[in-house]
């Protein structure tokens, strides 16, 4: 039975840097898009066809659904390269988590009383606090990015930080807490879904291996899917937030 860690599990190091398996998931991934990016768009035509009429579809159908929260079609065109590079990515990271052939692929070592456990050499990056925290702070500090360069540095610091009057100072150290709040709930629910789906697949896997987990794994592919939505979809409506005008 493979191994369940909280942590990630450490496969190899290079130059004393540990690397673990959530960080080569991480890698393949990044492999894999590149890859796919390349081959299937890398001739674009003016008349689409094939993959890129269906790419072309989703591309509009997204823009239509961050244009209702952005409430305008250039604004939407601007945060779209950012917000559909963090769906993608983390789309990308809980589908391949759970692909039966690479959760095989493992080291086998000595655990508690001799006993062979197998540490799996992928496993998927959002698995691992690490990743979604790191996902987390790097979505927060990117609205805080886009609302400086949207209405300026103080215009935008004047959100927290404000003598106006203690109400709205009080006010603003209540908006500093809620940016930290948001990289903690960004991160452990992202975390706390697909760590939590790994460990029921492992599971069912090593009590029923034959035919018993493919329920399981497609409503894995739908919590994939659902929580790559919500963390983009967050992160949309809370840059849509930081470039408004402050009332």
């Amino acid at each position: 039975m493979p191994e369940i860690s909280i942590a990630a599990e450490t496969v190899f190091s290079v130059f004393g840097f540990p690397v673990t398996n959530t960080l080569v998931m991480g890698w393949l991934v990044v492999v894999a898009l590149s890859g796919a990016a390349l081959l299937f768009l890398r001739r674009p035509r003016i008349i689409p066809k094939g993959f890129q009429n269906a790419f072309e579809v989703v591309v509009e159908m997204v823009l239509d659904l961050l244009e209702s929260s952005f409430g305008s079609r250039r604004l939407a065109e601007r945060y779209f390269p950012f917000i559909a590079t963090v769906f993608i990515f983390i789309l990308a990271s809980n589908w391949f988590g759970i692909f039966p052939f690479l959760g095989a692929v493992g080291i086998k070592e000595a655990g508690h009383g001799g006993t062979a456990l197998l540490v799996p050499l992928f496993r998927s990056s959002a698995s691992d606090i690490n990743f979604t925290l790191a996902l987390a702070i790097i979505s927060v500090f990117a609205t805080q990015f886009f609302g400086i360069a949207a209405i300026g540095f103080f215009k935008y610091a004047g959100k927290f930080l404000s003598f106006k009057s203690p109400v709205a100072f009080f006010v603003g150290v209540l908006e500093i807490i809620s940016e930290i709040a948001k990289m903690i709930s960004f991160s452990f629910r992202l975390f706390g879904n697909i760590f939590a789906g790994e460990v029921l697949l492992i599971i069912i896997g090593f009590l029923a291996p034959y035919g018993a987990p493919i329920p399981f794994l497609m409503l894995e592919m739908f919590v994939g899917l659902v929580q790559a939505l919500v963390f983009a979809m967050l992160t949309t409506v809370f840059v849509s937030i930081a470039v408004a005008e402050h009332q």
